[in-house]
């Protein structure tokens, strides 16, 4: 007899964060989208996209934090579906269009080191990423079920061969 694996089911506070976010995201793409540096540009960037099934293209502000030549992105939404580690990505990073290279991060032990950090450089990270336990710590346990629902740390990498933007 074998058993059926089904998916997870998205609790509502998940459920009601993404509507909010998606509402949050309309004023987001204008401000990031100007032509210089703003506040919100020291931790909020935008991403040109391309749906891997449709060929749409999708802007996406997400929030990063730099760790050194790289910048982190915590990736809890569907967009990162969209990312191939091998493919260039165009950032909207302070007002200036870059490319960068997506390294998806999956295993637990290396994204809690990672979300650590990052919490170092914006103490608010985690609240994007329900892994915050009562203290503002990570819970491991949480971000093993964040992980398997699908959440991943993106690190992105200017690496990119120079071409028109």
């Amino acid at each position: 007899m074998t058993s059926v694996q089904r998916a997870p089911v998205r609790p509502n506070r998940i459920m009601a964060q993404a509507r909010l976010m998606a509402a949050i995201n309309v004023p987001m793409r204008l401000i990031l989208g100007l032509p210089f540096a703003t506040p919100l540009s020291r931790q909020l960037m935008l991403l040109h996209l391309t749906g891997r099934r449709s060929g749409k293209r999708y802007v996406q502000p997400v929030s990063y934090v730099p760790d050194g030549n790289t910048l982190l992105t915590p990736g809890g939404g569907r967009w990162k579906l969209n990312l191939k580690p091998s493919d260039c990505v165009r950032l909207r990073l302070r007002g200036r269009d870059v490319l960068a290279r997506p390294e998806l991060i999956r295993d637990v032990d290396q994204i809690e080191v990672l979300l650590r950090r990052m919490q170092t450089v914006n103490p608010r990270i985690t609240s994007f990423v329900p892994v915050g336990g009562s203290r503002g710590e990570i819970d491991h346990a949480r971000l093993e079920t964040a992980i398997n629902y699908g959440f991943t740390l993106i690190r992105w990498h200017f690496d990119c061969p120079p071409r028109a933007i």
